[in-house]
């Protein structure tokens, strides 16, 4: 790759792998990704200071393109998207094109709304209590066929079919390709049980890199859907009888390159950090579910008996509970942990810039998770599950945002500016679409995310 900040370098590189314009990335409190292009030769007048965008794109929802005005952002202000140099890659689908992850800068300072800071402090936040946080994304989502008559599944088939895998070779491949190419190592393939869901799970990485990857990964996914003529979708929940789309936090601890999790003499294998970090996410889970599944259709996904982490407990290689300890047979204790209450309708800078905030009260205050569970807790009588400190958690958006303006550790974490314009955003999309039949959902959202 070529040395950071660097312009002289950076347009060789350009000019020699054919690249004219370079988009400039930001994700916006809606989860859109979004992004201004700069032609290779006018980079230079954009080189340090970025291209300008307008303070109001942090208050857009989902619906449409205007500002919320309860966000207290409008049309009056500018702040600049500076690209971190860093993140430059040329994109194998979008040949002549080339992208980069932008820092939002308000007067030569990180801008308070800024998704990507956000994260930034929280894992310097993390690095001051000793800990580095290593995470991966594990996404689901459809491959669909445009028709006449609307989208249909691009196959009928069930879980981890062979056949799934023979219809779709040649886009699974060409996906894999091209994130490889991006520098995203991708580790494992399956078809999911939904007609058309597939699965690809890439490497885990730093937190920093792990989210500018899920960016990558949503846009990578989609574009080549497009070029086999195949819409690709990553929304929560696309068919009323047909397995949802999560996004899951695969996530580990480290200090000075030992991860700190395993522990053959504690609970399930792990530490007393790791069950003080877990216990933090599980205590302020149903506010964090409104970063985290931030959409209205993605509670329709939430269900029991549907391996959505629908209740608010963990459990060793329990797909029920939302947060799984999955077992490693190599190390004989768990090496990492899934948060599963994660869809990518979520920002990712967001999602697990709040989970690690979650995880640092929880070490701060040295909290205790409840007792592991090892059955269905749906299955469990409601006297069974308040016994074992068992919750359903939040059943729709609305009741996930009244959690988060109550949560005064997530809400500080964000910081006052961030956290306002967010929930107004979060709000306006609860207030639209709550009533909405789950086919208008997808007709508004499906292409979104």
């Amino acid at each position: 790759m070529v040395e950071k900040n660097h312009p002289k370098k950076i347009r060789k590189f350009l000019q020699e792998t054919g690249v004219k314009f370079v988009r400039f990335l930001w994700c916006d409190n809606a989860n859109v990704i979004r992004g201004k292009a700069v032609h290779i030769e006018m980079l230079s007048h954009y080189f340090e200071h970025g291209v300008g965008i307008s303070l109001g794109q942090q208050g857009v929802p989902v619906m449409y393109d205007a500002v919320v005005p309860e966000t207290d952002l409008g049309p009056v202000g500018e702040i600049r998207l500076v690209a971190d140099w860093s993140t430059l890659k040329p994109l194998p689908y979008a040949p002549g094109h080339a992208r980069v992850m932008g820092n939002m800068i308000l007067n030569d300072a990180a801008w308070a709304l800024c998704p990507r800071d956000f994260l930034k402090r929280m894992i310097t936040a993390a690095k001051s209590q000793g800990l580095e946080v290593q995470a991966a994304f594990e996404n689901e989502f459809y491959l669909l066929r445009p028709t006449p008559e609307g989208m249909i599944p691009g196959d009928r088939t069930v879980f981890a079919s062979t056949q799934a895998m023979d219809l779709n070779c040649e886009v699974i491949n060409a996906i894999a390709d091209a994130l490889i190419a991006q520098g995203i190592p991708v580790e494992q393939y399956y078809p999911e049980s939904g007609p058309g869901q597939q699965e690809i799970s890439i490497r885990y990485t730093d937190a920093l890199h792990a989210a500018d990857w899920q960016i990558t990964f949503r846009e990578t996914v989609k574009a080549i859907a497009k070029r086999h003529n195949l819409t690709a979708s990553f929304l929560p929940k696309i068919f009323p009888d047909a397995a949802g789309s999560g996004c899951h936090i695969h996530f580990s601890l480290w200090h000075h390159g030992k991860n700190l999790l395993p522990d053959p003499k504690g609970i399930c294998g792990l530490s007393p950090t790791a069950l003080q970090f877990m216990a933090g996410i599980l205590h302020h889970l149903p506010a964090l579910m409104a970063l985290t599944t931030p959409s209205v259709n993605s509670y329709r996904r939430l269900r029991p008996h549907s391996w959505s982490g629908a209740f608010r407990c963990w459990g060793l290689d329990n797909r029920e509970a939302a947060v799984r300890v999955p077992s490693d047979p190599g190390l004989g204790c768990p090496s990492h942990l899934e948060l599963k209450t994660v869809d990518a309708a979520a920002n990712p800078y967001l999602a697990l810039g709040a989970m690690i905030a979650a995880g640092l009260d929880g070490v701060q205050r040295g909290l205790t998770p409840p007792n592991p569970v090892n059955q269905d807790p749906g299955y469990l009588s409601i006297e069974e599950r308040q016994a074992n400190g068992i919750d359903q958690l939040p059943e729709n958006l609305g009741q996930a945002i009244a959690h988060l303006q109550q949560d005064d550790i997530l809400l500080t974490a964000l910081n006052p500016q961030l956290a306002k314009a967010f929930l107004a955003v979060r709000q306006a999309e609860w207030q639209a679409m709550k009533d909405w039949e789950l086919q208008t959902e997808v007709d508004k959202l499906l292409e979104k995310y």
